[in-house]
């Protein structure tokens, strides 16, 4: 027998609406925070990026393909990586859908990683992808944007990333047992795994000039992540103990 609270359908009823209250007091909180998202000031942007793509080396501007709006995914994939991060693979598994109507609304979205464009088509190929992916290889791209860092950084410091600056060594950092097992599952040591960090910019162009608009990293992620998003709706929860994703076609079959 559950040991959750049971009621009458009258009594859920009754809770019910107080729910449905917070969550449009929730929702129209998320309305004013969006709309000062939209609101900040934009940072032009001069220097040139470079990437590799299955179409060739593209500028940042060329990464727009001919709409205003560009939406990039900072996903973890360092050039020594033998396989994509599991997190940031599951929040891509649900990027072929959705592109495809940001498409038609004026919004280019893709991902960019640091490893070479050969690894990162291997693994788009292996996991079903067909969102355009560009490798920013070799190029400030990552570092710019605070989802990478040098050797140096790891080892002396200081890394800036989520709008906070840290004065000391990453490598002098407590390591949680989640990055030990996420970079054991990347192929690579825990050291090489976190000088790669997940994270989302905004870009616009107009009027043939590159503004960078928005960027958001760690938690600021979660609402890009469409598994919690139902989970959070699940009976319950999120109901975490630990990792308990894999890549898609890592999952065990009954």
């Amino acid at each position: 027998m559950t040991t959750h609270m049971t009621a009458t359908r009258e009594e859920w009823l009754e809770a019910r609406r107080d729910l449905l209250a917070a969550e449009k007091d929730l929702m129209r909180r998320s309305d004013d925070v969006a709309r000062l998202r939209q609101r900040l000031p934009w940072v032009r942007i001069d220097k040139t990026y470079t990437f590799d793509t299955e179409a060739g080396s593209k500028t940042l501007k060329d990464l727009f393909d001919g709409r205003s709006q560009l939406l990039v995914y900072h996903f973890m994939f360092g050039p020594d990586y033998k396989a994509g991060c599991p997190s940031c693979s599951m929040i891509a598994d649900g990027f072929n859908g959705f592109a495809v109507h940001l498409a038609n609304h004026d919004v280019t979205l893709m991902a960019v990683s640091r490893a070479p464009l050969a690894k990162l088509k291997a693994y788009k190929q292996r996991m079903g992808w067909t969102f355009p992916w560009a490798s920013s290889h070799g190029g400030d791209f990552n570092f710019d944007f605070d989802v990478s860092f040098t050797v140096a950084q790891e080892k002396e410091g200081p890394v800036e990333h989520n709008y906070a600056r840290s004065t000391h060594a990453m490598d002098t950092t407590p390591v949680p047992p989640p990055v030990a097992q996420f970079a054991a599952t990347c192929g690579t040591d825990v050291a090489t795994y976190r000088r790669d960090r997940p994270g989302m910019s905004a870009f616009m162009l107009e009027d043939g000039v590159i503004y960078h608009t928005y960027s958001t990293y760690a938690r600021g992620l979660d609402v890009l992540w469409g598994a919690y998003q139902w989970l959070d709706r699940a009976p319950k929860g999120r109901n975490e103990q630990g990792i308990w994703w894999h890549r898609r076609d890592e999952y065990g079959h009954d």
